[in-house]
């Protein structure tokens, strides 16, 4: 099989169950044509789709705009980012991190306060970027589907944006300690409450079977490994198909859109003992 470009080789909250079966989702999401006249499907990618939480379309580059001026202290994490990611935190010396970024041990040591200070700053800052976008959109009036769609969107433009970042945060936010690995632990926490409360929405909606953790670790999962096989910068897929494959994924699983009307799991030997 041929090497698709732009992929490389890998290396709780809501527990809430809807006891009722959920309502079906609409058969034409994936794969269907659907008539130019008719109403969007809930959940399905459109033109709409693609604008912002507040019905603004996005402007051309606004996210990945780089600042015309760089501060010293942005020099300095985004140096950082990219050794670490390289050759990760321990593997790298201060005296290594002062070179990349052009500067002399005492005025590295006077922007940083510390290395493990360094690896925190760095670590939280994609986070509560992801924090702030995913927020925008748990708060719109989305439907759920299209408000887990656009929240996917949202993680993995930052995730592309941020992948040295995204790497470092993943392999080596271990290595804080104390109160700063309390305080990245709750960021986290709240990003991932993010997605249990959408898919909680889905599942009040009768849209979606569960909002329990397994539900919510799976599709972050899902979200957080792109880290590892997809890079922008190389792949004929935007951040945003990327994102609309996944979230297909998890609505939809593997099954044609005729297996999901005829086919039916059988239930294990423990649900059929309940029955």
């Amino acid at each position: 099989m041929p090497k698709q470009q732009g992929v490389r080789a890998a290396g709780s909250t809501a527990t809430t169950e809807s006891s009722q079966a959920p309502a079906e989702l609409p058969h034409t999401a994936i794969g269907d044509d659907v008539p130019a006249d008719s109403d969007p499907v809930p959940g399905r990618p459109s033109e709409e789709s693609t604008a912002q939480p507040d019905g603004h379309a996005p402007e051309a580059g606004a996210q990945d705009q780089a600042p015309a001026e760089e501060s010293t202290h942005e020099r300095i994490l985004r140096v950082a980012a990219e050794v670490f990611a390289r050759k990760g935190y321990h593997g790298t010396g201060v005296a290594e991190l002062g070179d990349a970024a052009g500067l002399k041990r005492g005025a590295l040591y006077y922007h940083i306060g510390s290395k493990e200070d360094l690896l925190y700053n760095l670590s939280k800052r994609h986070v509560e970027e992801a924090l702030a976008r995913g927020k925008r959109v748990v708060e719109s009036d989305l439907h759920p589907i299209d408000k887990l769609r656009a929240l996917a969107r949202e993680h993995i433009k930052t995730i592309a944006a941020r992948r040295d970042e995204v790497i470092v945060v993943l392999r080596e936010m271990h290595a804080l300690t104390g109160k700063r690995a309390k305080q990245l632990a709750e960021l986290r926490h709240q990003h991932q409450d993010l997605f249990a409360q959408v898919l909680q929405e889905g599942v009040d909606a009768g849209v979606f079977r569960s909002a329990d953790s397994v539900a919510v670790m799976s599709v972050l999962g899902m979200l957080n490994w792109t880290y590892v096989w997809f890079d922008a910068t190389k792949s004929p897929l935007t951040p945003e198909q990327v994102a609309d494959k996944i979230t297909d994924i998890a609505l939809y699983g593997q099954l044609l859109p005729t297996q999901r009307r005829s086919g039916k799991r059988k239930p294990n030997s423990a649900e059929a003992d309940q029955e």
